[in-house]
């Protein structure tokens, strides 16, 4: 079951305002002595951090953001930082001494931007973390996100539902891999996982053959597919050279695909694979039968939301909070808006991304 984090002080209430000499409008503290929200002028500059391009999520995060806010009136700079985390600082630091009113960031490492943040924090600027939590600081504002823990949920539900589907009765032999351990999220959909899958291991249901079963154990450092590939060559040829393979816990797409090509490499059964992302070679992979699942969560309905925040920071207005009391970032409980992602499988993969232009029509 989830564990919330209680937050030791409520939303602060958006303020009355009053504009300063430079044109950015300081915030009146709030009852709890936080810093509500500051209005600020049409047409400033809005900053997005982007991380590196690992996914086809984040390119199209990208095109959406200079989109959607170009079209929303703003001046946006938006930058990936293919280079690494000290490319990232620099650009984040870049943006504020360029005069952006609001960072949306996508950490690369959520936890090494701290001084850019205290920057961005003494500049006035308000900082909504995207996708990936900012941890160790309590110069973050917000966070918008689905919610990372019910993605591993579903990814752990999805993996026991297959596995009972192509074999009714187990035990079942499973490996587990999850994401880079520089990025907040990857632990996350790890615990959601786990959250099902432990009990199952623990009544002998669910069988690790390698023993490699803790967080530690089984990340991919950079969410690279190469390094889950090589993982899986190895844990194939150390514990599968008799033994059957399942499933296999993915955390995304990408690794889905890189974990299906080593098995197909060793002439193996393809096994139950999960992922997430919605990734065009991973839903045709799925209608071919070889990934079983996927993980919707549209990044347009993402987008769209971090820029409704976006507009009502430009107002002055309060911004929308579900999930006040969830994200802990080991300094500050962060106030967070949270979409519902989706599980798709062959079966209800037609519905789920009927409104999607690029995706439907694999799917007919």
């Amino acid at each position: 079951m989830r564990t919330f984090a209680k937050s030791l002080a409520a939303i602060a209430a958006v303020s009355a305002l009053t504009l300063t000499g430079c044109g950015r409008e300081e915030a009146a503290p709030s009852a709890d002595g936080e810093t509500a929200a500051a209005g600020f002028e049409e047409g400033s500059a809005i900053g997005v951090a982007l991380p590196q391009k690992t996914s086809e999520n984040w390119v199209l995060a990208e095109e959406l953001f200079n989109e959607g806010l170009t079209e929303a009136g703003y001046d946006p700079d938006v930058q990936f930082a293919n280079g690494g985390v000290s490319e990232q600082q620099n650009q984040i630091s870049s943006m504020i001494t360029n005069g952006v009113e609001v960072l949306v960031v996508g950490a690369i490492d959520g936890a090494q931007l701290g001084t850019q943040l205290q920057q961005a924090k003494d500049a006035g600027i308000s900082v909504i973390a995207y996708d990936r939590l900012l941890t160790n600081t309590e110069n973050v504002d917000y966070y918008v996100a689905y919610d990372n823990f019910q993605v591993g949920e579903l990814q752990g539900q999805a993996l026991l539902d297959g596995m009972k589907a192509a074999k009714p009765e187990g035990p079942y032999n499973i490996e587990l891999f999850a994401g880079s351990p520089d990025d907040a999220n990857a632990k996350v959909f790890f615990d959601g996982a786990m959250s099902i899958l432990q009990p199952e291991i623990d009544n002998g249901n669910l069988v690790v053959v390698s023993g490699q079963e803790t967080f530690d154990q089984v990340v991919t450092q950079g969410w690279e597919a190469e390094n889950a590939q090589r993982r899986m060559d190895t844990l194939l040829s150390g514990s599968y050279s008799s033994e059957d393979l399942d499933g296999v816990l993915s955390p995304n797409d990408t690794l889905a695909r890189a974990i299906l090509t080593s098995v197909k490499g060793a002439g193996k059964p393809i096994p139950v694979v999960t992922g997430q992302d919605s990734e065009v070679e991973s839903v045709k992979s799925i209608m071919a039968g070889e990934q079983y699942s996927t993980i919707n969560k549209d990044t347009r309905a993402l987008v769209e939301h971090a820029i409704v925040m976006v507009n009502d920071l430009q107002a002055g207005n309060e911004l929308e909070i579900n999930d006040p009391d969830s994200y802990e970032n080991g300094v500050k409980t962060v106030p967070a808006y949270l979409l519902e992602p989706q599980i798709v499988t062959q079966e209800n993969a037609a519905e789920a991304y009927a409104d999607n232009e690029e995706l439907a029509p694999l799917t007919q």
